[in-house]
């Protein structure tokens, strides 16, 4: 008898059986894997949310390695769920889609991390992002989805700004009245006399500098928020970057992206509006970005661990916080 159909007949006589299973969330025809090898054995695959390993499940749990003398096999595919829009509302909210300061237009929520004081998950994304470049008070609401993708506070508030890094930035608007004052007066002369040249008060700063363009909420209720990174998965640790390094990226804008590390420890000034910063120590990638993918947690290409914070880019680079330095300026962990 074809494999084909002996794996179809066994499938129709078990497949509630499996299904029944705690942790199994499908059942159908594929080739079998031994070690991290395919192979081209047809078999009957079991679909679960997370492998684990034997000694950890009860009898009726487990699932035989063969039925009715057809090879069976595991395949962990998470908690699976329909392919909405990162735009819209989404409760539990996983990382990846859009969210924002309800004065900001919109970005990326990143990952939950964990305070290291109350472990209390927290939702972690760019100050610009949720704190409004500095802007922002503290308790200030923060929605998903984001204002620009039509979350308003009344019915999408997520949850509330906990902390943020402030922005340093080396040439921003001045604020100083002296000097308003001296400005308005030379205008005003400049008027006079019929001069189209203007005087503006800018605060320059050359020596200033930054790390980090990060900040936390926390969410109204524990539960309206998920763990998952969508297309990612949960990441459950750290990786040092790398030259030439894969790389990957779940944002609002652009969805999942890969890419790879070009150069690091690099100083680089961003543009803010009218205002700019310079950050040291920052991770270059190419360009797997747009408006809207800032707050995106960089994860390692072939493993689940954290690189950066996706923060700036252009149409031909992406530029990352090191995500070491995120999470000791932050004070939360992963």
């Amino acid at each position: 008898m074809d494999d084909l159909v002996r794996v179809a007949q066994a499938k129709a006589a078990y497949q509630a059986v499996l299904l029944a299973k705690p942790n199994v969330v499908g059942v159908g025809t594929g080739y079998r894997t031994v070690g991290k090898r395919l192979t081209d054995q047809v078999c009957l695959v079991t679909l679960v949310r997370r492998k684990v390993p034997l000694a950890g499940l009860e009898v009726q749990a487990l699932v035989p390695t063969e039925i009715d003398g057809v090879p069976t096999d595991v395949l962990e595919v998470g908690d699976l769920r329909i392919q909405k829009p990162r735009d819209l509302r989404w409760r539990p909210a996983p990382g990846g889609v859009s969210i924002s300061h309800f004065r900001v237009t919109a970005g990326t929520f990143g990952c939950l991390v964990r305070d290291r004081r109350t472990g209390v998950r927290l939702i972690l994304s760019n100050n610009h992002v949720l704190a409004n470049s500095n802007q922002a008070v503290l308790g200030d609401a923060v929605l998903q989805p984001g204002a620009l993708d039509g979350g308003s506070a009344e019915d999408d508030q997520l949850g509330r700004l906990e902390r943020f890094i402030p922005i340093q930035f080396n040439d921003q608007p001045g604020e100083c009245s002296v000097a308003r004052s001296v400005a308005a007066v030379g205008n005003a002369l400049a008027r006079l006399v019929g001069s189209r040249h203007r005087l503006a008060v800018r605060r320059v700063d050359p020596q200033a500098a930054n790390w980090v363009d990060a900040a936390v909420a926390r969410p109204l209720q524990d539960a309206w928020v998920d763990e998952e990174i969508l297309e990612i998965g949960r990441v459950i640790g750290t990786a040092a970057p790398g030259l030439g390094m894969p790389v990957r990226k779940s944002g609002r804008t652009t969805g999942l992206t890969r890419g790879e590390i070009q150069v690091l420890d690099t100083t680089v000034t961003i543009g803010y509006g009218d205002r700019q910063a310079r950050f040291d120590g920052q991770i270059v990638t190419s360009a797997m970005s747009s408006p809207g993918d800032s707050g995106s947690l960089l994860v390692a290409g072939d493993r689940l661990a954290a690189v950066g914070l996706l923060f700036a880019g252009s149409e031909q680079a992406t530029i990352h916080n090191p995500i070491a330095q995120v999470l000791e300026a932050l004070e939360v962990s992963l």
